[in-house]
């Protein structure tokens, strides 16, 4: 199977999905109107009881909010491939010459699309309620990067359960305990405040690291070690998502 024969599948399949998408109201107000929520209620009805040193609650609770956007919309990627295997249609279109890895790309550059979309959405939201940043252009590329990096190590993390689930609720449930990691991490509150157990946990996971370095790179402020260590857990993440994502789906081709 020749290179371009399979980005011209993965781009006609891309295509599709994000067609569904955009008919998906559902979709829509789940990946970007309930972060947006979440952000109202913390920054207007708790932001005045906690203190994070920070001028600002919302720049300050911003990236972890972006986190909690891309591990809600992940959760329709593993959807949306269930209904892709119990529909038949991936049986019809393994029937047809077209790269068989190319049905899972698809799937997975529309979740990037459609978190990209939802990002977005919630940043303008959050410049409206008085967000901002002294990063220039390669700081906002960075931040960008991250963002990418972890919706593609989370996407595959989706992938498995949308091949392997048994319901429509088992498939999409795995992100739930995603969704709230950020809350036991400095994404809302500065991790000196925890007792220690859980100020332990929430220093040594993925995604204190990685909104550290989000909001040291929109701050305009050098970054230290967190960035490295955001990108040694989004590729560590994605590896490991990847090869058993592809194991599995090869399992259910056999």
């Amino acid at each position: 199977m020749t290179t371009s024969h399979f980005l011209g599948d993965t781009a006609v399949l891309t295509g599709r999905s994000l067609r569904h998408i955009s008919r998906s109201l559902d979709t829509i107000i789940t990946t970007a109107i309930t972060p947006i929520g979440m952000m109202l209620l913390f920054v207007y009805v708790l932001g005045g009881a906690i203190n994070t040193g920070s001028d600002s609650y919302v720049t300050y609770l911003l990236p972890g909010i972006l986190i909690i956007t891309i591990a809600s919309g992940i959760a329709y990627t593993a959807y949306r491939l269930f209904l892709d295997m119990t529909s038949g249609i991936f049986d019809r279109f393994h029937s047809m010459p077209i790269a068989r890895s190319s049905v899972l790309w698809a799937h997975v550059l529309t979740s990037v699309v459609a978190n990209l979309v939802s990002i977005v959405v919630v940043i303008l939201v959050a410049l409206l309620m008085g967000f901002r940043s002294g990063a220039g252009v390669l700081s906002w590329l960075a931040v960008a990067g991250i963002l990418i990096l972890f919706t593609l190590a989370l996407t595959w993390m989706a992938v498995i359960p949308g091949l392997t689930a048994k319901t429509v609720d088992g498939a999409s449930a795995f992100s739930y305990p995603l969704i709230f990691l950020p809350f036991i991490s400095s994404a809302f509150v500065p991790t000196e405040t925890m007792p220690g157990p859980v100020r332990w946990f929430a220093e040594n996971q993925p995604v204190t690291s990685i909104v550290n370095a989000i909001r040291d790179l929109f701050a305009g402020q050098p970054v230290g070690a967190d960035l490295w260590i955001a990108l040694a857990w989004c590729v560590g993440i994605l590896a490991v998502a990847y090869l058993f994502a592809m194991a599995t789906y090869r399992r259910k081709l056999a």
